[in-house]
């Protein structure tokens, strides 16, 4: 039987893996690396990152999202960028950082990736900074003023990449940065090209460059239009990917130079009312659509969690199910 990371790779390279890779099995994430930004607020709960950006988790909802009234905008003027945004800084004490070393240190990496993880992504750092509105206007009003912010980002993004380069040795990379609605790209392919194809061919690049074999991005959208470019900037797994994309369709275009892991949307199977039986259903129709080579069997959630209780074992549960069945 082969090992978690062995059969990863077979299935990315379009070897004979021996079962279904399931889900996140494959990466040890290292959440305890220190960051500017805890994961999320808890529910009910509202915090400040050190970019100045105000996150709240409404009672009720199921995740937290930046507040841009305001009171609270951190950037309210582009042109202004350079007096208001400032990044915090990547250096942390060596207490701070060994929770993530002794979790790094006691992996087994011939069974899975030792994984940084990192959030947001350059794309959301600049619209949970102004809004989204503005974010997207900067583009069309002042391109050369949006490139220098986002030069700004790609830079703290390297330093902190250095940091924990050096402090955890990570095998692998999962980043997150949402491009999308669940039917269309928020940017056109043209503007994406422009604006953020090279800066992530540079952050990409930086940590390849130092060892990282496995880039996993996470965008649980509509990007099957970007797919291009993610393979430019050297993503080798593209998780969350949703139904909206057609992933059979994106396989047979572009596996063996990128592979998919979702195609079970999240907001389809994860609600209160779930059942084994409806994650079984959803689960059998993307294993034998998608296949089993270039595919991961994936809830479109960005980590290995789900909303409501019990969710991500029952979807895990169903995937071991169908590795038995078609294998």
């Amino acid at each position: 039987m082969l090992t978690k990371r062995q059969n990863l790779m077979e299935t990315i390279k379009g070897g004979n893996p021996d079962r279904f890779v399931n889900q996140y099995e494959f990466m040890e994430l290292i959440l305890e690396a220190p960051m500017d930004l805890p994961l999320a607020p808890g529910p009910g709960m509202t915090i400040t990152n050190k970019w100045g950006v105000t996150f709240t988790w409404p009672e009720g909802q199921i995740g937290s999202f930046p507040v841009h009234d305001d009171e609270h905008k951190v950037l309210k003027d582009i042109t202004k960028w350079k007096e208001v945004v400032k990044a915090p800084s990547v250096y942390y004490t060596d207490e701070e950082w060994a929770a993530a070393i002794a979790h790094a240190n006691s992996v087994d990496r011939t069974d899975k990736f030792v994984t940084a993880f990192c959030a947001p992504g350059i794309f959301e750092m600049t619209h949970h900074l102004m809004g989204i509105e503005d974010a997207l206007m900067g583009l069309y009003e002042e391109p050369e003023l949006m490139k220098e912010l986002i030069d700004y980002v790609v830079e703290y993004e390297l330093a902190y990449a250095e940091q924990v380069i050096k402090h955890i040795h990570p095998d692998a990379l999962f980043h997150h940065d949402d491009w999308g609605s669940q039917i269309s790209t928020l940017i056109s392919p043209a503007m994406f090209e422009e604006f953020y194809l090279p800066a992530y061919k540079k952050v990409y690049g930086y940590w390849k460059e130092n060892g990282v074999e496995l880039i996993v991005h996470h965008s649980d959208s509509y990007a099957a239009t970007f797919v291009p470019f993610m393979i430019e900037m050297g993503i080798d797994i593209w998780q969350g990917a949703m139904t909206t994309n057609n992933i059979p369709e994106l396989i047979k275009k572009y596996g063996g130079k990128i592979s998919f892991m979702g195609d079970i949307d999240s907001g389809v199977v994860d609600h209160p009312s779930w059942s084994q039986e409806e994650i079984a259903k959803y689960v059998e129709i993307a294993c034998k659509r998608c296949g089993k080579l270039y595919f991961i069997p994936n809830l479109s959630q960005g980590l290995n969690i789900s909303s409501f209780p019990g969710v991500y074992e029952a979807t895990s549960e169903a995937i071991d199910k169908m590795s038995k069945e078609m294998f």
